[in-house]
C-alpha cells in the first residue's frame, strides 16, 4: 500500500473514498467542494468508532466515509491511531482502490500537534491494513493501493514518514512473532538480522555459532539449546550515530524460537503459543529495522540469544547444574525457566563485549506476568528511579503500557542456590514469580543501569485495538523502545 501526504490547503483530488473525522455532536467539517446529502448528515452521532458511509453528491469524492472520534475531551493520539486504522480497514472492505483520510489541523492541534498527530495517523494507517497470510494457499487479494494522508504542513508530513518508519518495524516484528516454529529456528532468526544490516551502512550484524559460543563459555545458552537438534545462535546487531556517540545502550532480547519446557514439559493445550517465545528478540530486530531509517545519538547494540527448548536425551534435566559465561554456576530445577538462562549469558555478554551504559532487555519471561497484570501491561523491574520514569513514559506515549514490578533484595536472595551458586526458580510456594524471575537477571548486570520487561502477557492475546491486538503477535516493544530512545535523546 503506498502512503502519501497531502496539504490540507490543497486542492482535494479525485478520489475514491474521503475519509473525515468528526466528534460527538459536532457537525464535520467537509473539505471545498465536497457534498453530501443533509439525510446523510442528518443521524450522525459522532460516538467514536462510528462509522457511517455516504455517497458525494458533488466535488472530488466518489463516497464519503464519516469516522466518529466521541468527545472532544477524550481525544487521544491512541484514538487517531485506532480510527486510521479503521479508515483504512473500511475502504478496503468496500473495495475502494484509493483513500484520503482528512485530518482537520484544529484535531491535529488538539491531540498535541501536526507532528504528534501525523506519527499516530501515520502508525494507524500503515498497522491497521496488516494481517498475516503467509502460508494461505488461497489469499484474498488487497484491493487498497493508495492512502493519502492529508494534514496542515511539514510537521504533518514528517510525523506521518516517522508513523511509516514505526509502523513497518512493528510490522517486520509482528511477521517474525507469527512464523510457525518450523519456519523460524534460530538458524532463521539470525538470517533475518544479517538482513537488517543490508538496509543501512550504520548497521553491523555477526552472528556467533555454537563453535564461538563454546569458545566463549556461554554455557546456559548452550545447555538450553542442547535438547534440540537446531543448533543455537547469538545475534549481535550494532547501530553506530553520525557522531560521537552520547551513549551506549544494550537492547536484549529472548529468542526462544520455540518452547516445549524441556524435561519439564509444558501441557499441550495451547503449546503451540510458545512460537511467541521469541517475541523480546523479535522486538530488538524491529528497533534495527527503524534505525535503519532514524539519526538518533547513541551506539545502539542488539543482543539476541536464539535457540529451542525441546526434549530428547541430551536435554538439560531438573538438578543439573550449569555455568553461565561469567562463571557463575547454576542449578536448573526447572527446565521451563529456560528464558533467564539464555538471557543470563546474553547480559553477560553484552556487558563485557559492549560496556553499556544502560541495559534493556525484553522476555516472554513468566506466566505469573499475565496473572499479575494480564495482556494489557508489561512488568516493568528498573534498576534505577529515571529509567522506570523513562520507561513509564514512552509506554504511555504510544499505548505499550508499562507496570513496575517490586525487585527487593528478598527477591535476589530467593535465587541462591546451595548445590549452585543459584537456582533458576525461588523455593516452591514463595510466589512472586515475575520478580524472581527478574531477580534471577539481577546477578548478571551488576551496577549497570538496567530494566527488564515482562512482556508475557503483551506479546500477543491483547485486546483488539484496530491497529493492534488479537490472538496474533503485537510487535510489542518496538516502538516504546524507539520512543524511549528518541526521549532520552532530546533530554
Amino acid at each position: 500500500m503506498n502512503v502519501t501526504v497531502l496539504d490540507t490547503k490543497s486542492k482535494l483530488p479525485k478520489t475514491e473514498l474521503l475519509v473525515v473525522f468528526h466528534a460527538e455532536r459536532a457537525a464535520p467539517r467537509l473539505p471545498a467542494d465536497v457534498e453530501v446529502s443533509a439525510t446523510a448528515l442528518g443521524d450522525l452521532k459522532g460516538e467514536f468508532r462510528d462509522l457511517r458511509l455516504a455517497d458525494g453528491i458533488s466535488g472530488p469524492a466518489k463516497r464519503v466515509l464519516f469516522v466518529g472520534l466521541g468527545k472532544p475531551a477524550e481525544f487521544t493520539v491512541e484514538r487517531l491511531r485506532r480510527v486510521a486504522a479503521l479508515a483504512v480497514q473500511r475502504a478496503e472492505a468496500i473495495g475502494a482502490a484509493g483513500a484520503v483520510l482528512w485530518f482537520e489541523q484544529a484535531l491535529c492541534e488538539s491531540l498535541g500537534g501536526d507532528f504528534a498527530a501525523g506519527v499516530a495517523a501515520g502508525e494507524g494507517a500503515v498497522m491497521g491494513r496488516y494481517r498475516y497470510a503467509r502460508f494461505k494457499t488461497k489469499q484474498k487479494p488487497r484491493k487498497l493501493e493508495r492512502v493519502v494522508l492529508a494534514g496542515a504542513g511539514k510537521h504533518f508530513e514528517n510525523g506521518v514518514q516517522r508513523g511509516r518508519v514505526l509502523a513497518e518495524a512493528n510490522l517486520f516484528t509482528r511477521d517474525l512473532q507469527n512464523a510457525p516454529g518450523n519456519a523460524l529456528t534460530p538458524r532463521d532468526l539470525a538470517a533475518a538480522a544479517l538482513g537488517l544490516a543490508k538496509r543501512s551502512k550504520r548497521i553491523r550484524a555477526k552472528v556467533l555459532e555454537v563453535k564461538a559460543l563454546r569458545e566463549l563459555k556461554l554455557g546456559a545458552l548452550l545447555a538450553v539449546a542442547q535438547g534440540s537438534e537446531e543448533p543455537p545462535r547469538l545475534i549481535h546487531l550494532t547501530y553506530t550515530p553520525k557522531g560521537k556517540a552520547r551513549e551506549t545502550i544494550a537492547l536484549v532480547g529472548k529468542g526462544l524460537t520455540f518452547d516445549a519446557g524441556g524435561i519439564s514439559i509444558k501441557p499441550a493445550s495451547k503449546m503451540w503459543d510458545m512460537k511467541y517465545d521469541m517475541s523480546g528478540g523479535a522486538a530488538v530486530l524491529g528497533v534495527f529495522h527503524a534505525l535503519a531509517e532514524l539519526d538518533l545519538p547513541f551506539e545502539i547494540h542488539g543482543i539476541v540469544p536464539a535457540s529451542e527448548n525441546l526434549l530428547d536425551g541430551r536435554a538439560i534435566k531438573p538438578g543439573d547444574v550449569i555455568t553461565a559465561m561469567n562463571g557463575t554456576t547454576i542449578e536448573v530445577l526447572n527446565t521451563d525457566a529456560e528464558g533467564r538462562l539464555i538471557l543470563c549469558d546474553a547480559l553477560c555478554y553484552a556487558k563485557a563485549k559492549t560496556a553499556p551504559d544502560t541495559i534493556v532487555d525484553l522476555a516472554t519471561l513468566t506466566g505469573a506476568v499475565v496473572i499479575a497484570l494480564g495482556h494489557e501491561l508489561s512488568g516493568l523491574f528498573a534498576s534505577t528511579p529515571r529509567l522506570e520514569q523513562e520507561l513509564r513514559a514512552a509506554g504511555e506515549q504510544v499505548f505499550e503500557r508499562l507496570w513496575p514490578l517490586p525487585l527487593l533484595d528478598v527477591h535476589k536472595d530467593q535465587m541462591k542456590g546451595e548445590v549452585a551458586d543459584l537456582k533458576n526458580i525461588n523455593g516452591e510456594g514463595a510466589g512472586s514469580g515475575s520478580s524472581a524471575g527478574a531477580a534471577f537477571l539481577a546477578h548478571f548486570v551488576g551496577d549497570t543501569e538496567w530494566a527488564h520487561l515482562d512482556i508475557a502477557g503483551t506479546a500477543w492475546g491483547g485486546l483488539n485495538r484496530d491497529y493492534v491486538g488479537g490472538a496474533q503477535g503485537s510487535g510489542v516493544g518496538v516502538r516504546l523502545l524507539l520512543r524511549w530512545l528518541e526521549n532520552r535523546a532530546s533530554a
